[in-house]
Protein backbone atom coordinates (compact mmCIF):
# COMPACT_ATOMS: atom_id res chain seq x y z
CA UNK A 1 0.00 0.00 0.00
CA UNK A 2 1.26 3.35 -0.97
CA UNK A 3 1.54 5.67 2.53
CA UNK A 4 1.43 8.39 -0.08
CA UNK A 5 -2.48 7.93 -1.12
CA UNK A 6 -4.03 8.87 2.26
CA UNK A 7 -7.56 10.99 2.08
CA UNK A 8 -10.02 12.77 3.83
CA UNK A 9 -11.74 10.00 6.46
CA UNK A 10 -15.09 10.96 5.80
CA UNK A 11 -15.21 11.13 1.86
CA UNK A 12 -12.67 7.61 1.85
CA UNK A 13 -15.33 5.77 4.04
CA UNK A 14 -18.39 6.99 1.74
CA UNK A 15 -16.66 5.59 -0.95
CA UNK A 16 -16.55 2.32 1.02
CA UNK A 17 -20.11 1.64 1.06
CA UNK A 18 -21.90 -0.14 -1.28
CA UNK A 19 -18.94 -2.36 -1.69
CA UNK A 20 -18.59 -5.72 -1.62
CA UNK A 21 -15.22 -6.85 -0.02
CA UNK A 22 -13.60 -9.96 -0.65
CA UNK A 23 -11.18 -9.60 2.19
CA UNK A 24 -10.80 -7.58 5.63
CA UNK A 25 -7.52 -8.20 7.07
CA UNK A 26 -6.75 -6.62 11.00
CA UNK A 27 -6.54 -8.31 14.51
CA UNK A 28 -5.90 -6.94 17.92
CA UNK A 29 -2.00 -5.15 18.32
CA UNK A 30 -2.34 -4.83 14.67
CA UNK A 31 -1.39 -0.73 13.45
CA UNK A 32 -3.64 -1.33 10.42
CA UNK A 33 -6.64 -2.78 9.25
CA UNK A 34 -7.42 -3.09 5.48
CA UNK A 35 -10.30 -3.94 3.22
CA UNK A 36 -10.04 -5.19 -0.20
CA UNK A 37 -12.73 -5.85 -3.35
CA UNK A 38 -12.48 -8.18 -6.14
CA UNK A 39 -11.43 -5.63 -8.56
CA UNK A 40 -8.29 -4.66 -6.34
CA UNK A 41 -9.58 -1.73 -4.43
CA UNK A 42 -7.93 -1.07 -1.00
CA UNK A 43 -8.90 0.87 1.95
CA UNK A 44 -6.24 0.39 4.46
CA UNK A 45 -6.97 2.04 7.94
CA UNK A 46 -3.50 3.05 9.41
CA UNK A 47 -1.44 5.54 11.43
CA UNK A 48 1.42 7.63 9.38
CA UNK A 49 3.85 7.52 11.80
CA UNK A 50 6.32 10.30 12.93
CA UNK A 51 8.15 9.53 16.07
CA UNK A 52 7.28 9.04 19.38
CA UNK A 53 3.82 8.02 19.37
CA UNK A 54 1.89 4.63 19.02
CA UNK A 55 -1.63 3.72 17.34
CA UNK A 56 -2.82 0.58 17.22
CA UNK A 57 -6.23 -1.91 17.12
CA UNK A 58 -7.19 -2.07 20.84
CA UNK A 59 -10.25 -4.22 21.07
CA UNK A 60 -12.53 -5.57 17.97
CA UNK A 61 -16.35 -6.44 18.62
CA UNK A 62 -17.52 -8.93 16.27
CA UNK A 63 -16.59 -11.15 13.32
CA UNK A 64 -14.45 -9.50 10.54
CA UNK A 65 -15.50 -11.92 8.13
CA UNK A 66 -19.06 -11.09 8.50
CA UNK A 67 -17.87 -7.43 6.82
CA UNK A 68 -16.70 -10.19 3.28
CA UNK A 69 -18.96 -11.20 0.68
CA UNK A 70 -21.67 -9.17 1.30
CA UNK A 71 -22.10 -4.82 0.48
CA UNK A 72 -20.65 -2.78 3.34
CA UNK A 73 -24.15 -0.90 4.66
CA UNK A 74 -22.60 1.33 7.46
CA UNK A 75 -19.05 2.73 7.95
CA UNK A 76 -18.56 5.25 10.68
CA UNK A 77 -15.83 7.30 12.68
CA UNK A 78 -16.75 8.34 16.20
CA UNK A 79 -14.18 9.40 18.59
CA UNK A 80 -14.70 8.11 22.08
CA UNK A 81 -14.18 8.68 25.95
CA UNK A 82 -11.54 6.69 27.64
CA UNK A 83 -13.34 3.20 29.28
CA UNK A 84 -14.11 2.39 32.42
CA UNK A 85 -10.67 -0.70 32.90
CA UNK A 86 -8.27 1.59 30.96
CA UNK A 87 -5.39 3.33 33.43
CA UNK A 88 -4.45 6.27 32.20
CA UNK A 89 -1.61 7.03 34.51
CA UNK A 90 1.23 5.58 32.31
CA UNK A 91 0.29 7.59 29.38
CA UNK A 92 0.71 11.33 28.75
CA UNK A 93 -2.22 11.68 26.34
CA UNK A 94 -4.56 8.77 24.37
CA UNK A 95 -7.16 9.15 21.88
CA UNK A 96 -9.89 6.84 21.02
CA UNK A 97 -11.37 6.28 17.68
CA UNK A 98 -13.88 3.54 17.05
CA UNK A 99 -14.90 2.28 13.65
CA UNK A 100 -18.34 0.63 13.08
CA UNK A 101 -18.87 -1.06 9.95
CA UNK A 102 -21.99 -3.45 9.30
CA UNK A 103 -23.15 -5.32 6.03
CA UNK A 104 -26.30 -7.69 6.35
CA UNK A 105 -24.57 -10.07 8.10
CA UNK A 106 -23.25 -8.53 10.74
CA UNK A 107 -21.91 -5.31 12.83
CA UNK A 108 -18.14 -5.19 13.66
CA UNK A 109 -16.48 -2.44 15.76
CA UNK A 110 -13.06 -1.91 15.73
CA UNK A 111 -11.37 0.18 18.98
CA UNK A 112 -8.20 2.14 18.00
CA UNK A 113 -5.59 3.53 20.84
CA UNK A 114 -3.34 6.44 20.02
CA UNK A 115 -1.05 7.25 23.10
CA UNK A 116 1.70 10.06 22.79
CA UNK A 117 3.43 12.47 24.73
CA UNK A 118 0.96 15.04 23.70
CA UNK A 119 3.00 16.44 21.07
CA UNK A 120 2.58 13.64 18.34
CA UNK A 121 -0.64 12.72 16.51
CA UNK A 122 -2.77 9.85 17.85
CA UNK A 123 -5.41 9.81 14.73
CA UNK A 124 -5.77 6.71 12.31
CA UNK A 125 -5.85 7.64 8.54
CA UNK A 126 -7.23 6.18 5.52
CA UNK A 127 -5.13 5.45 2.78
CA UNK A 128 -6.47 4.07 -0.70
CA UNK A 129 -5.13 2.14 -3.57
CA UNK A 130 -7.60 1.73 -6.55
CA UNK A 131 -10.09 4.26 -5.28
CA UNK A 132 -10.82 7.36 -7.12
CA UNK A 133 -11.93 9.81 -3.91
CA UNK A 134 -14.22 12.93 -5.23
CA UNK A 135 -12.22 15.84 -3.84
CA UNK A 136 -9.10 14.47 -3.26
CA UNK A 137 -5.68 14.70 -5.00
CA UNK A 138 -5.15 11.58 -7.18
CA UNK A 139 -1.96 10.44 -8.07
CA UNK A 140 -0.65 10.92 -12.10
CA UNK A 141 1.10 8.55 -13.49
CA UNK A 142 3.99 11.10 -13.22
CA UNK A 143 3.48 11.42 -9.22
CA UNK A 144 3.41 7.74 -8.90
CA UNK A 145 6.39 7.07 -10.52
CA UNK A 146 8.32 9.96 -9.00
CA UNK A 147 7.61 8.06 -5.79
CA UNK A 148 8.56 4.84 -6.97
CA UNK A 149 12.33 6.20 -8.17
CA UNK A 150 12.33 8.42 -4.15
CA UNK A 151 10.97 5.12 -2.21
Amino acid sequence: MDYNNMVDTQRGMAQMLGKTFVQVSGSVGDREMTFETANGERFMFAHSQDCCESVDINDIVGDLQDLVGSPLLLAEEVQGETPVDFDEGDHESVTWTFYKFATRKGYVDVRWLGESNGYYSESVDLFVEGVVVPGEHQPTLSDLLRAKMIG
